[in-house]
């Protein structure tokens, strides 16, 4: 029922994109959401070395023989890799879709990309950047709503507003996203001329995400109040959940605080010690405000049956009344 211009492009069942998560996304989540019939993208900047990464692709086709996507980071890190050699290793893989996340066009690699053959989808929030990657020469573009966890930018656009002003700026095809949990918010999103529906809080509470269950459990028992923006001061707006290091960081920005100092907080490394240890207040956590919607921990299989089941349910309803 859902065949879309991104399901013939992709070659995916059902038009779901699995939400790039540092730390998170790694090649079994990645597998999972692509055999759940999605689209799952793996985060690159994962990985510090190149061979770590060639082995993290040869990992996925490993696990699955679905199609798959690859992540290449520009927002700032604290431990920067370098996008020309890890973008030689996609080619050399002959990974067929590439997506990109930052502040700037890539306007170096995107040559680079088309050379190789790739799709190359990217990911951002607002018209003018959605213009300037399609004039690039980008396939596809991703846009997300205000609502969604992790980059914000600055423009502090809701997704029911943002996705079709996009939509009827571009000539490609759109994916669209920001607080999407269930089928309702699937069928928002395509009704809004999306050609595909980016999901990224609602995968953490899954069976197959590997974060601790202590996370999963306050994840659970969240509510759309309970997440915050931080990193603004530095350019890097991110909204995350609400926890002890999230406002430690709120409050390092308030004083003024160094790139430096607020990376300290927001670092990688110290939120994949709370997605090991359970340790919840020890880093922070990207998560959007479609959190207040999760309510139980499925496999991303069931997950994504259900989301399907209840966006046709809506749509049939629509259509008979």
């Amino acid at each position: 029922m859902f065949k879309t211009k991104i399901t013939e492009m992709l070659g995916i069942k059902y038009p779901i994109i699995g939400g790039t998560m540092m730390y998170i996304t790694t090649p079994e989540l990645v597998a999972s959401i692509s055999e759940a019939g999605g689209f799952g993208i793996l985060a690159s900047a994962m990985y510090t070395t190149k061979e770590q990464f060639a082995g993290a692709i040869d990992r996925i086709r490993e696990l699955t023989d679905k199609p798959f996507g690859v992540n290449i980071n520009l927002f700032p890190m604290k431990r920067p890799v370098d996008n020309n050699e890890y973008v030689k290793v996609l080619a050399d893989k002959k990974v067929k879709v590439v997506e990109t996340s930052g502040h700037s066009a890539p306007v170096e690699l995107s040559k680079s990309f088309k050379d190789a053959g790739m799709i190359w989808m990217h990911k951002c929030v607002g018209i003018r950047y959605a213009l300037k990657v399609q004039e690039f020469g980008a396939d596809i573009v991703t846009v997300v709503g205000y609502e969604n966890g992790g980059a914000t930018g600055r423009l502090d656009v809701g997704t029911l507003v943002l996705v079709p002003a996009v939509v009827d700026a571009l000539q490609i095809p759109v994916i669209g996203g920001g607080g999407i949990s269930d089928g309702r918010g699937f069928s928002a999103v395509l009704a809004l001329g999306a050609e595909g529906v980016i999901i990224g809080t609602r995968l953490l509470a899954t069976q197959e995400c590997l974060i601790h269950d202590n996370l999963k459990q306050a994840l659970l028992n969240a509510t759309e109040l309970d997440t915050m923006l931080v990193m603004r001061s530095i350019n890097a707006t991110h909204r995350v959940w609400s926890n002890a290091a999230a406002q430690k960081c709120a409050d390092l920005e308030a004083k003024g605080a160094s790139m430096t100092e607020i990376l300290g907080i927001v670092s990688g490394e110290k939120a994949q010690q709370m997605y090991n240890s359970g340790d919840i207040d020890k880093g922070v956590v990207s998560c959007g405000q479609g959190v207040g919607l999760i309510h139980s921990i499925p496999t991303i299989k069931e997950l994504f049956d259900q989301i399907i089941d209840q966006a046709t349910e809506v749509t049939t309803k629509l259509v008979k009344s």
